[in-house]
């Protein structure tokens, strides 16, 4: 399995509305429920006005298009890094899954799924 490793500075946060957010950003990930909204986005796209805020993030995504059929794709990924003692923020599109560690475990995560057999680029 390929994982590419991406180059953007993310925040996670909470925002106090949809308007708040300017859509036209090149990266983001938007999720609202009866509870909350929440973006990813990269750091320099953050909203002024947000609810709550977690800089600090990056993030690989698993290359590829990834059937629905597949299962434990994620919960490999989690374990090795969990094994390591590296927390994650997992977000999944229709396409695929991308998984957000913290900047300062990030060269640390690449190298322990390397050591798995993950090809890294």
């Amino acid at each position: 399995m390929i994982l590419k490793r991406l180059e953007e500075n993310l925040t996670v946060c909470r925002l106090k509305n949809l308007w708040c957010f300017q859509a036209d950003t090149p990266f983001f990930f938007l999720a609202r429920t009866d509870e909350e909204i929440s973006l990813v986005c990269r750091t320099e796209d953050v909203p002024a006005e947000t609810a709550a805020r977690e800089d600090g993030w990056r993030a690989f995504r698993i290359q590829g298009i990834l059937d629905f059929s597949l299962t434990g794709i994620l919960s490999e990924l989690s374990a090795v890094l969990a094994g390591r003692g590296i927390g994650i923020f997992a977000v999944s599109t229709y396409n695929t899954d991308y998984i957000l560690v913290k900047a300062e475990n990030l060269d640390r995560a690449m190298s322990a799924l390397a050591a798995e057999g993950y090809d890294i680029v």
